[in-house]
This record gives C-alpha cells, structure tokens and sequence, in this order.
C-alpha cells in the first residue's frame, strides 16, 4: 500500500512538472505574441507608398483657362454635377457660370480651405477665359487652386495600396455597416466573441444566411499578423494576438487599422487595401463623399472582393450589397424609406478603375527616374511621401488624343509598311522649363520611354543653331546671301561627302531666312563651313544640348543620335528669348507629416544672346509661315505667329518637328524602333502630330520681347540691300543695328529720295540715313521707328471677393 501511495505521488509530481512547464511554455508563447502585437501596432504599419501629383489648376481673374477646361478637370478629380453644390466634390453648371464646392487640399506648405467657388467667364470671343471669382473663404493671394489630380505611386516591393483614413473622417454609415454585418457586438466583446461564434455555427447549420464567426478584431489579426492558413494552431494564434489587441488599445483604435487594413481588392498584381483607396477605386470619389449605396458595396466586398467583383459578378455584389443595407435595417442603423432608396440605386461604380494604378505612366516614369537618383528606395516605396509635379492633365490628355488619333491615320495610309511605327511627345512651359507632357510610345508603358530612351538621329532639328551661329557672329543678317549650289568636302575624316537637298534640286543663291525655312541642306552645310563646324557646336551647347557631339561637318545636318527630351531643352532656350531652363518634372517633396523635404526651384540662366535669337525666331516663324511647316499655318491661327522647324534624317527613318506658341514648346518624334525607313519627312510624319496637339490647346502668340540692338528695316529679298515699303520684292525683317546693310537697291532709293523732298528726315526712313545720292548709306545707322507691338502686360490678380460661409452658400449667391 505505501509503495502504491508513493506511486501516485510520483505521478502527481510529475503532472504538476508537466503542467508548470506547458504553463510557463504558454506564458512565453504568449508574451512573445505579446510583443508580435505591439512591436508591430505601435511602429510603421504599413509601408505607405509615394504618392505622384499634378500641378494643381490655379483659378483666377484673366487665368486663360475656359469653362470646359475647368470641368474637364473636375471630371479628372471625381467631381459630382449636382443642382446645389452643398456638399464636396460636386459643381454647378450655370450659363456662364461654375459653382464649385471644393475638397480642400494640404500642400505640406500650405494649405487650400474646403471652399465654394463663383467662378464667372467672359463671354466675348476674344476673351473667354475667368472674369470675376467669389469665395466663401478669405484669400489674400488672388489664386484658389483646385486638388491636384493624383496620377500614381512609387509602390513597394509587396504591391500593397492604400489611402489612410481616420476614423473621425470616416462616415458613420459605413462604421454602421460593418458592425451590422461583420461583428454585430463589436463594443462589448475583448476580442473573442463566443456568442459570435455560437451565432454563427447556428446560422451555417440550420442553413440561414451564412454568417462567420470571427470578430472585426480576429479579422484584423489575420489580416495584419498572420496569413490565410486554415488550421487549429492559426486560428487558436488569432484568439490570443486578438485578446491581446484588445488589452492594450482602445476599440477606435482597432476599428480605425481595420478600415485601412481589410483587402478589398485586386488591381492586377497590386493589392487594394483599406476603405480608402477601395472608394477611389471602384467609385473615383474620397470616402467622405460616398452615399448610403456605395458604403454598403464596400461592406460587402469584405467577405469575399474577388466573389463580389462588381466588375465581374454584378448581380452577386448587387445582392450582396442589399444583404448589407437589409443588417443596417435590421440594426435600426437606417429607416426604411432609406433602405429602399438605397436597395433601388444601380452599383453606380465607375466605368474603368483608375486608382491603385498610373493615370500618366509616361510621366510618372520620367519623376521616378529622377527621384531614384536621391532618394532610397524604401524612402519612395514606405515612408508615404508627396511628389507634387509640374503635370498639366488637360495638356496630356491633348497630348495621348492627339498622337494616337494622328499616329492611326498615319498608319492606316500604309498599313504595310508602317505597322509597327512608334513615337514620342514632349510638352514644357518655354517660361519656366517645367515638362507638362509626356507620351512615350503607343500601347500599354513597358519601361520603354522613347521621350528619354528613344536616341535617334535629330537631322535638321540642329539646323537654327547654324544660323544662329552666323546671327550672332556680326558678319550675317537675315537678308543676307548663301549660296544652295553642290556640296563636296573632303578631309576632317570625310571623304567626297555630298549632302543633297531633300528635292534634289539646286536652289542657286538664298537668303539664310529662306534657306532656314525650306530646310536646304546644301545652303546649310556651305554656311556652316564658313562659321567653322567647332563654333556651331560650341552654340548647340548654349542652347543646351549637354549631350558629347562630333565635330565632323555631318553634324551640321543633324548626324547625332539624342532623345526628344534633348531637343526640348534646346527649343525651350530659343522660344525663351535664349534664357535656358532645364527641364524640370518635380516641383517639391513632401514628408507624411505635412512638412517640406526638398524643393526644386526654378533655375535659369541667359546661355544665349537675345539679340540674334530674336532674329532666329523670325526665321522660324517663316517656317510655320512658308516653309516646311506651313500645313500648320493652315490650320491654326496665323496671327499665334507659331515658331518652328521639321527634321528628316536619312532614309527617311526618323520624323521630327519641334515648335513653340507663347506658352507652350513641344517635340514629336515618329519612327520604328528597329530603324526601318518609314517613308515619312518631318511634314508627313511627326508635323500632323504636332498640328494636332497644338490644335487642342490654348495658345498664346509667340511675342519674345525685342531687344535694344534690333530694329526693323524694309530689305529687298534678292539682293539683301536696303530697300522700302512698297518696292516688289521688299520684305521686312529684324537684324542687328550692327550688321545693316550699307548698299540701297534703285527702289529704295527713288523712296527715300520722294519722302526726303516732301518731308526732312521722315519717321519711316529714319533708319537708312543717306550720306550722299551715290547709294550708300552712313555707318552710323539710327533705328526705326516702326517696330512690332510690346507683349501686353498681364493684369494684377484680384483676390476672390469672400462670401458669407459654406452653409450659407446658396443664399450668398
């Protein structure tokens, strides 16, 4: 018997071993889970990626923008048409009128009030633009900008988005929602609901609408923690990390990484998590701005997104979306007249889901490129950062139009030969510098950007420098003579090299203006001959063509290989009076926190004399005027005076024209990319893109401010001698005061003789000055009178006049 006592005690001892050990193994699992929870909840959540945006529309009295542009861009930025405006995000259309109720937005540098906005338009056809603005809110600036259009993100390596929202911010409809359907007694359970559970295997047993039996904190938990493993150990891990959540955080709290964290979505291989981003997603709208349907759409994607896709199963996520509305009901969370206006609406999703992926991949490629050169790439992929760019959307989404409308017709002309054919466009502010445009190719982006990658022979484009070249020089004015007879050089590591023009004609004797704007090659190699190769390409360098380029006489015809977005920056220096603007596409950063962490200011300096680029500008007007471009004259306005130069290369493989109106400077570019010849010159193949681009937009004229060392003469066109209004054959142009002509032609001369006997030292003529009847004029010339009208000067801005407040919105107007 004692041996038998002694037995039992021994196996009590060691259950008691056993127990104290699996307790203290339990009590280290879950301290360790312990700290799982919190080392996470209390840390970065989420890697948040870099968000990418347009430049915001600036509103103000005289901005050129028009009526339709305003809303086209509201369209962009998920704006409602509604008759009251009351609340965010909607607009009023009124005669020539807009009522705008907008978002509000924080810049990190500053920030733009939720506001209503009267914005009124001039009616006069030659004005058409804002001619009065109201605000609600106080504004000292005379501007009101509109939220910028977000166009994409820097993503990380997991592919997960989102959009964080706080639970403040949140409707409560859809708090109302989720606690109706997806854990009934959210605020009284701590994390386990065992009456949830029992609810639920009941419901699933007697075959009533299946209900799970996880709470809104074991769904976070998995989610957040753990992966989707279906076994007793994962779901007994889920019990205790979400007992533990609820210890040490508040039921806000949880709730609020609920809403950003629950995957509603799957946008190819990028994830769309959170409340937030799900509303950009399937609605286009923030969350705050979604009604009673659309919340109960979202609610229910969260027992199953890819089961109620409503792209794909319409009629299940209808049904499930009722299911939801008919819980709210049920709750009392709804009354029934919005139950049945609410169970009556359509999905109402947009057409085409836009967020989670890249409105402008194009563009955002060229910002991710440059801010990979300074920042990590954690910093872009999880820190949340804002990238605000210099992107206009109204001048890309003319761009996108106008090049695969144009770049279709051209194929369609030869489908044969062309099928295949690519190209590029690049849009910038001459101004400033800031690219406002890009369109990298036809078809979906590969990572092929041929506005950066695409280096392609630029043929004539290089031509305005030759000539600029011999402007500056002081031996050469636009009158001045060249001559477009054969070519043959030899040496400099060239043998018998004989450029052709692109008729194959001899054109004899022409002034540099004609010889620019019909693109003779004959005349431009014999001119740059004269200059010295090295000296045009010292002025290709000014104009800001950074690229290392030969010094063999070819690459006066253009033999160099370099991307459009080279060639924007050297026509953004002529069509800015020669100040050189690099191309920017990043206007700030900005930290999540709201503050600044790098701005890209505006740099410029005068790498060209404005003097002869004045001149050149003339040139390339005739271009547009009379020249290889003039197709473009015929169909925009003449009086935009419209700069700018086609590029054929060799075997017709690459097509080119580069131009500029007052306010916009763009390149096109079209070719194969195997180099295959196209058939195409720079007017039958990148001009009609141009055209059309151009046509899509609102232009301003070319007007460069003429410096103090040009005036104005009458010349006449054969012989390049001072000539006078009215004499066949004069023509008058710009040069310098130092390279006027000193011989008159006879026509001239009888002119100037009549007016001096009928007036001494007439306006008109004050130019010439006459030292003797013998044909010369003095060497001292005096400068015309007569010279092209001053750009106008733009008006002041006005700020807003303030009304009384948003709510009382209606009546203020």
């Amino acid at each position: 018997m004692p041996n038998q006592n002694n037995g039992f005690v021994i196996i009590g001892l060691i259950i008691l071993v056993v127990i104290a050990v699996v307790l203290i193994g339990l009590g280290i699992y879950v301290a360790r889970l312990d700290s799982v929870v919190r080392t996470k909840f209390e840390g970065q959540r989420w890697e948040i990626p870099a968000k990418v945006y347009a430049r915001p529309l600036e509103l103000y009295v005289g901005a050129t923008v028009d009526k339709k542009g305003i809303k086209d861009e509201l369209e962009l930025l998920g704006y409602k048409s509604s008759d009251g405006y009351q609340t965010s995000g909607t607009y009023t259309d009124s005669a020539n009128t807009l009522f705008i109720h907008t978002r509000g937005f924080n810049f990190g540098t500053s920030k733009e009030p939720e506001q209503v906005l009267k914005v009124q338009f001039a009616t006069t056809s030659a004005n058409n633009g804002i001619a009065d603005i109201q605000s609600t809110q106080p504004n000292t600036t005379g501007v009101a900008r509109l939220e910028p259009v977000l166009i994409g993100g820097i993503y990380p390596r997991i592919n997960e988005d989102r959009v964080l929202i706080k639970l403040s911010e949140t409707p409560q409809s859809l708090v109302d929602a989720l606690i109706a359907t997806e854990d009934r007694s959210f605020y009284q359970h701590h994390g386990v609901s065992i009456r949830g559970l029992g609810r639920a295997l009941l419901s699933n047993a007697t075959g009533g609408a299946r209900q799970g039996g996880s709470t809104l904190t074991q769904q976070l938990v998995k989610n957040f923690y753990l992966t989707n493993e279906r076994t007793l150990k994962r779901k007994a891990t889920e019990a205790v990390m979400a007992l533990l959540l609820e210890s040490h955080y508040s039921k806000s709290e949880i709730l609020e990484t609920y809403l950003n964290e629950i995957n509603l979505g799957q946008n190819g291989n990028r994830s769309i998590n959170g409340f937030g981003l799900a509303s950009q997603f399937y609605f286009g709208q923030p969350i705050q701005e979604l009604k009673l349907n659309q919340v109960a759409l979202l609610v229910g994607l969260v027992k199953g997104p890819s089961e109620y896709n409503p792209w794909r199963h319409p009629e299940a996520s209808l049904a499930r979306r009722n299911v939801v509305l008919q819980n709210m009901l049920d709750q009392g969370k709804i009354t029934q007249e919005q139950y049945q206006s609410a169970h009556d609406m359509p999905l109402g999703i947009v057409e085409k889901p836009t967020a989670g992926q890249s409105l402008y991949p194009d563009f955002l490629d060229m910002v991710r490129r440059q801010l990979r050169l300074e920042y990590q790439e954690t910093d872009l992929t999880s820190d949340g950062l804002q990238i605000f760019t210099t992107l206009d959307p109204r001048v890309q989404n003319a761009a996108d139009a106008a090049f695969a409308e144009t770049l279709n017709k051209i194929v369609k002309s030869n489908p044969k030969r062309l099928t295949g054919l690519q190209g590029a466009v690049l849009v910038g502010n001459p101004q400033n510098g800031e690219i406002l445009a890009v369109v990298g190719g036809s078809g979906l982006f590969t990572g092929y950007n041929r506005a950066l990658d695409a280096r392609r022979q630029v043929g004539s484009l290089f031509k305005p420098a030759v000539y600029l070249t011999a402007l500056a020089s002081g031996r050469y004015n636009l009158a001045s003579l060249v001559d477009d007879g054969p070519v043959n050089i030899t040496g400099a590591g060239m043998s018998n090299w004989q450029p052709k023009n692109y008729d194959l004609q001899d054109h004899g004797v022409v002034s540099l203006t004609d010889a620019l704007a019909h693109s003779y090659n004959q005349a431009t190699v014999n001119l740059g001959m004269q200059l010295g190769v090295p000296q045009v390409v010292g002025t290709l360098k000014d104009l800001g063509i950074n690229a290392t380029l030969p010094t063999y006489p070819s690459v006066l015809l253009g033999a160099a290989n370099l991307a459009p977005l080279d060639i924007l920056n050297m026509y953004g220096t002529i069509a800015s009076d020669g100040f050189q603007h690099p191309p920017r596409a990043i206007i700030s950063v900005i930290k999540a926190t709201g503050e600044p962490l790098q701005r890209y200011g505006l740099s410029m300096r005068q790498s060209v004399d404005p003097a002869p680029t004045y001149l050149l500008n003339y040139a390339m007007q005739q271009v547009v005027k009379s020249g290889t471009a003039q197709a473009a004259n015929r169909t925009l306005s003449p009086a935009l005076n419209l700069a700018g130069k086609t590029g054929t290369t060799n075997d017709l493989r690459d097509s080119w024209f580069a131009g500029y109106s007052g306010n916009y400077v763009s390149v096109v570019w079209v070719g194969q990319d195997d180099n295959r010849p196209t058939g195409l010159s720079g007017a039958s193949g990148a001009l009609p893109i141009w055209i059309n681009l151009m046509s899509r937009l609102k232009l301003t004229p070319v007007e460069l401010a003429q410096p103090d060392g040009v005036v104005w003469q009458w010349v006449d066109a054969a012989s390049g001698q001072v000539s006078a209004e009215g004499c066949p054959g004069a023509t008058y142009i710009p040069m310098l005061r130092t390279t006027l002509p000193s011989q008159i032609s006879p026509c001239g001369q009888e002119k100037i003789d009549q007016l001096q006997q009928s007036q001494n030292n007439t306006d008109m003529y004050s130019t010439p000055v006459m030292s003797s009847n013998n044909g010369t004029l003095n060497t001292t010339p005096a400068p015309t009178v007569s010279t092209p009208a001053a750009p106008p000067v733009p008006a002041p801005r006005t700020p807003p006049r303030q009304t009384s407040a948003i709510d009382r919105a209606m009546e203020s107007f």
